[in-house]
């Protein structure tokens, strides 16, 4: 049952991410990439790993997407719809894409299959916790008030245009 659930998640999850990159409509990929998030959380779950999908909700899923769309929101009509919406850099883009791909590939083909299940830590949480607080508190509010700041430059912007 557990690979089925395996499986459908990360259908759901590459699915959603190929529309992410592939929708024209970037407040439509932006919801997209809100179910890429949630099938993420899922297979968070089934690794027993549910403080990290909890985690994977309320920050990416809560916060980074809410973000994103209200700034697309907020800033659509500052784009000049004159403009193309895509670059000449199409060709460079599925090369790294492919070579990424390919680089995947070669590594998980040389993994020994199937890979024990080994149990986690007792205090796994607490070690999780100890580590987010120590060395890594920083840069997490120094990202979350850059996040604030993007988001008050666009309605700044978003009000001088109207």
């Amino acid at each position: 049952m557990q690979h089925v659930m395996f499986f459908l998640f990360a259908i759901i999850t590459l699915g959603a991410a190929i529309m992410v990159v592939t929708t024209r409509n970037l407040l439509r990929s932006a919801l997209w990439l809100i179910l890429v998030f949630f099938g993420i959380a899922g297979i968070f779950v089934l690794l027993n790993a549910e403080f990290l999908a909890v985690v994977q909700i309320l920050v990416y899923v809560g916060a980074i997407a809410t973000l994103i769309i209200f700034a697309v929101m907020l800033t659509r009509q500052v784009m000049d719809p004159k403009q193309p919406r895509f670059n000449d850099q199409a060709r460079v883009v599925a090369g790294f894409a492919t070579l990424l791909f390919v680089v995947l590939a070669v590594i998980v083909t040389r993994v020994a299959w199937p890979v024990a299940i080994g149990a986690a830590p007792v205090d796994a949480i607490q070690q999780l916790g100890m580590d987010f607080v120590g060395p890594y508190a920083v840069p997490f509010e120094v990202a979350s008030v850059l996040l604030v700041v993007a988001m008050i430059g666009a309605i700044i912007i978003a009000r001088e245009h109207e």
